[in-house]
């Protein structure tokens, strides 16, 4: 049986993979998958981290543009994907996946504090930790917590699961079909190129402290487990 080529890993999940094929709102029957997805990764003895965005019920650069203040808006996001985290432990629970929730804003009645020592021993004891709250400051985005809590817990990589999207393209493949697919980059040809795969602020966060990115497509069967197992899919990002 293959192996994992990653022991410690940050799986980054959009809101909207959550929302499934309504676009909005959580979708329970995309949780349960998700989570069986999660649960054979778990299986393989992978320590294993996630953070969740909130897209599927908030945004929190579309209250700024309806006229909210950016920051209230931005506390909003993080509340949902606080919702968003609690949801996805209860569909890995129901498979008997052992999971905490660790939150950046403080609600001690529905999730832990996020504690950087206690993050790691849980992944150490076999449990699967859910950060959710964002970094708990407005302004900055998931991506950005993806790449904060992987440096701070010492993942070996992040994976970026998108939804309908298998990699990086050089444009929106959903809106321009001559757009091209990149096997592999380098977190500066991602600055440099302005593609749409983390913000600026995650792209260096990243760089700087060597930490390989994997992007690719959720909602296909099996491919959380390729990318741990190192299959080459989607798109490989590392380096300067």
């Amino acid at each position: 049986m293959a192996k994992p080529i990653y022991k410690r890993v940050i799986l980054k999940i959009s809101g909207e993979a959550i929302a499934g094929e309504k676009g909005y709102g959580i979708d329970p029957a995309t949780i349960k998958t998700i989570a069986e997805e999660i649960k054979e990764v778990h299986e393989l003895g992978v320590e294993l981290a996630i953070i969740v965005g909130g897209g599927n019920i908030w945004r929190g650069q579309t209250g700024e543009v309806m006229g909210m203040d950016r920051a209230q808006a931005d506390y909003i996001g993080m509340l949902a994907t606080v919702m968003n985290g609690l949801a996805l432990q209860d569909g890995l629970e129901s498979l008997e996946v052992p999971t905490r929730v660790q939150t950046a804003i403080n609600m001690a009645e529905v999730a832990e504090p996020y504690i950087r020592r206690r993050a790691i021993r849980h992944l150490e004891k076999g449990r699967v930790v859910i950060f959710t709250g964002g970094t708990g400051s407005p302004y900055f985005s998931t991506d950005t917590t993806a790449a904060l809590r992987a440096a701070e817990i010492n993942a070996d990589v992040i994976m970026m699961a998108k939804n309908n999207v298998d990699g990086v393209y050089s444009a929106d493949p959903n809106i321009d079909k001559t757009a091209t697919k990149y096997e592999e980059l380098t977190y500066l040809d991602v600055i440099n190129k302005s593609l749409n795969v983390m913000d600026i602020t995650a792209s260096s966060l990243s760089m700087d402290n060597e930490i390989p990115l994997v992007v690719f497509k959720l909602n296909e069967k099996g491919n959380i487990k390729k990318v741990v197992l190192g299959e080459k899919i989607g798109t490989n990002i590392r380096g300067k």
